[in-house]
């Protein structure tokens, strides 16, 4: 079976497929969440005092903690 959109659900609901090119938008106050419904909690970013290795570090991790934050899959602080 051939589809012409990008984000498409299967043939029986079972699954979301995103096809290369598609994506999902998550739009402000919007979030995704478990199955329980509860979005994961805030998670402070990490501080950069130390060495420049730590701090790069520090940086690499708040990088990947703002985009979480941005798709809405954890919660702003």
């Amino acid at each position: 079976m051939s589809y012409n959109a990008k984000v498409y659900q299967k043939q029986g609901g079972e699954q979301l497929v995103v096809a290369s090119g598609g994506s999902i938008k998550i739009e402000t106050g919007g979030s995704i969440v478990p199955n329980s419904g509860t979005q994961a909690t805030a998670i402070s970013d990490v501080a950069t005092a130390g060495s420049a290795t730590a701090a790069a570090n520090a940086t690499a991790i708040n990088s990947i903690l703002a985009a979480l934050r941005g798709a809405g899959i954890i919660a702003s602080a």
